[in-house]
């Protein structure tokens, strides 16, 4: 008995043991969500604000370049569907408008600076759009969440009626916000994952050369609460130079992104070897864009095997995204084909294609991109879409 009950003893023990060892795990892990929780992004020292300004990329870009800001999310409001997608959103189908939601420590920026960076941003008296994109979808519009950003909404757009610099009223519409959805995900940070379609975009978009006709020397400094507030533009953005309408990374900078073969085919003219490169018997659905920038150049529909180990097209997608001179490199002349708005050199044409066109555009894969066609929407070329419907 005696036995027996040294032995139960010894169980309870190591019963009372284990159970006390679990509570202080779980206790641990239970401080632990606890601190977690205090340091996400959705903290309640933070908070949020929603505008619209046409391209949310554009949008995205220009907050998350100011201090106090934690994260800003591209997305949709305003309209009637649920969970709406990109391309019902950019058709006009849904009521929704292209947003963002800034979320923000209201100890380092105000709503103010952030109305102000808002007007910074966009055309405010342009009720059809936003620059390059037109349509209810892409107005610009500043949703409160309170009656007091209603009321400093409200006295800034007065402010700026008054300021003298624009020649039509304020356009920007004051709604209450209802319920954001976030856009897909590859519309987040879209200026860091496509830098160079990204700037071939906003450039042509006239954005930027809008806001500094507009406010010249004081873009990005105005801002209420200057004295805690410092605009901390990436220093790392592609340095630019202007060619027509097309914002072009700088030698430097293209030496950087490209491949050697790339930049020595489109920027000195070179030549791949025949069947020794990407896509000359690529035979996927898609489009076929500048290395360089990303303008649409070719599509699958109109490639062919030419036996020349050469990807080979019998017209480009349009006529105006090509530029065409001789080219006197050899004992006689051919046409070189270079991209309209990078100037990239891509090959040249030839008299000797097939039907309808009778022409041989001759290009070399180092100076393309292709862009499948699953890949067309998620990539921004949507508009591309129909080339393969049929």
């Amino acid at each position: 008995m005696k036995q027996l009950n040294s032995s139960f003893i010894v169980l309870v023990l190591l019963i009372t043991t284990l159970i006390i060892l679990t509570l202080t795990v779980s206790a641990g892990n239970s401080d632990h969500s606890t601190h977690n929780k205090s340091t996400t992004l959705h903290s309640e020292d933070y908070k949020k604000a929603y505008f619209a300004g046409g391209c949310f990329w554009c949008i995205e870009y220009n907050f998350e370049q100011l201090d106090g800001i934690i994260e800003v999310i591209s997305g949709y409001t305003g309209g009637h569907v649920k969970n709406p997608t990109y391309r019902q959103v950019s058709a006009g189908t849904t009521g929704h408008i292209e947003a963002v939601e800034i979320i923000y420590d209201p100890q380092k920026i105000s709503y103010d600076d952030l109305l102000f960076e808002l007007w910074y941003s966009i055309n405010p008296t342009d009720a059809g759009g936003s620059f390059y994109d037109r349509g209810e979808q892409y107005r610009s519009a500043i949703f409160y969440t309170s009656e007091e950003e209603k009321l400093l909404a409200q006295q800034s757009i007065e402010r700026l009626n008054q300021s003298g610099l624009y020649d039509k009223p304020i356009a920007t519409e004051l709604i209450a916000f209802d319920i954001f959805s976030r856009a897909e995900e590859y519309h987040q940070d879209y200026y860091k994952k496509n830098p160079i379609r990204y700037n071939f975009y906003r450039f042509r978009s006239g954005r930027d050369q809008y806001a500094e006709s507009i406010w010249g020397d004081g873009l990005h400094k105005n801002y209420p609460s200057q004295e805690k507030q410092t605009n901390k533009k990436d220093n790392t953005k592609i340095s630019t130079s202007k060619t027509g309408t097309y914002m072009k990374a700088s030698d430097e900078e293209l030496k950087k992104t490209l491949t050697e073969l790339q930049y020595d085919v489109t920027q000195k003219e070179g030549t791949e070897r025949p069947f020794q490169n990407e896509y000359w018997d690529n035979k996927t659905p898609g489009i076929y864009v500048d290395i360089v920038s990303g303008e649409p150049l070719f599509s699958s529909t109109d490639k062919y095997d030419s036996k020349t180990g050469w990807p080979s097209f019998t017209q480009p997608i349009t006529s105006s995204s090509l530029t065409e001179k001789v080219d006197k490199h050899l004992f006689y002349s051919r046409t070189e084909v270079r991209s309209k708005q990078a100037d990239s050199h891509l090959g040249h044409v030839f008299p000797d294609g097939p039907k309808p066109t009778g022409l041989r555009y001759c290009i070399n894969s180092a100076s393309l991109k292709f862009i499948p066609k699953a890949e067309l929407v998620e990539q921004g070329y949507e508009q591309y879409v129909n080339l393969f419907e049929n």
